[in-house]
């Protein structure tokens, strides 16, 4: 089942678009509602999603700035859907990341065609390196990750602590470096929290997760082997 996030304050929209999705593939897809752009944010950053459906008139963060700050740290699918539809709007979308730019009023089934193409192009699409570690792989292009052959739903935080890891693998990494390059947006954020997450992705990871060694009063860093 692939997971999508659609951040729009239009009740109406939300019901037709989550009721043709759900009814159209049945089990295919699991559509979640963010009806302003903060709650929005942060979902996306604690959820692993496959695809993200963003308005750009909302309240408290506009879609602009979501996509911007979701691009620091991920490359999941990004389809505006919105009545902006000055031409400098479409272009300030395609320049912050996203894939994608329709225009309401928009059928729907062309909505639905293009979210499936989105997603599985992501599935499949090859740019740029692939990471690996021991029995660890990360792929940058369509943010999976392969455990000894297995894939891991990770949430984008804990995505990203990975990618920093495995991008600088046997380097050690300090807590004030993680946080900066995973919570940049953010300053401030308390160390516990960066602490919880560890623990979470070690979790995901299963045994996998032994290859992210604390380094007493420095950081952490991945080894190869466990």
């Amino acid at each position: 089942m692939y997971r999508i996030l659609m951040v729009e304050d239009d009740k109406n929209i939300q019901s037709l678009v989550k009721n043709y999705f759900t009814k159209k593939e049945k089990d295919t897809f699991q559509i979640d509602i963010a009806s302003n752009g903060q709650t929005g944010l942060e979902m996306a950053y604690d959820e692993a999603y496959d695809l993200l459906l963003l308005d750009v008139m909302l309240p408290e963060l506009d879609g602009f700035e979501i996509c911007r700050e979701v691009r620091k740290n991920s490359d999941v699918p990004i389809m505006f859907i919105t009545a902006r539809t000055d031409e400098s709007d479409i272009l300030n979308g395609y320049a912050l990341g996203c894939d994608d730019y329709v225009v309401k009023p928009f059928p729907l089934p062309v909505l639905y065609e293009k979210a499936k193409a989105l997603i599985n192009r992501s599935k499949g699409l090859v740019r740029s390196k692939v990471f690996s570690a021991g029995g660890l792989s990360l792929n940058p292009n369509n943010g999976i990750v392969i455990c000894n052959g297995q894939e891991v739903r990770l949430t984008a935080r804990e995505y990203s602590i990975l990618k920093v890891l495995i991008e600088n693998k046997g380097r050690v990494i300090s807590r004030d470096q993680l946080l900066d390059m995973v919570w940049g947006y953010c300053s401030g954020t308390d160390e516990r929290v960066l602490d919880t997450h560890m623990k979470n992705l070690r979790k995901a990871l299963g045994i996998n997760g032994k290859q992210i060694k604390t380094v007493i009063r420095r950081g952490y860093k991945l080894d190869e082997s466990l």
